[in-house]
């Protein structure tokens, strides 16, 4: 799969996102802010997997034809949707 600059640069924005996080903890700031801040960046993960695996569904079904049914790539990406909640 190939993974494009859209995807890469959220999981960058995570990437500064979490830091951001780490850097509250070590200030001491407020636990409620901490956890809001915690509960962006799940929210933000959670996006970026529905993306990922929408664009593998893409190509999977793309592909089928050559290496399984449509039915069994379907399903596999459900699977690897369901496993990220």
């Amino acid at each position: 799969m190939e993974y494009n600059d859209a995807m890469k640069n959220r999981v960058k924005r995570l990437e500064g996102q979490l830091r951001g996080v780490l850097k509250m903890m070590e200030e001491g700031k407020d636990c409620k802010d901490v956890i809001t801040q915690l509960s962006a960046s799940r929210s933000a993960i959670d996006r970026t997997m529905g993306l990922i695996v929408s664009s593998n569904l893409v190509e999977c079904i793309r592909e089928a034809d050559e290496e399984e049914s449509t039915e069994e790539s379907i399903n596999e990406a459900v699977q690897l949707l369901v496993k990220s909640r």
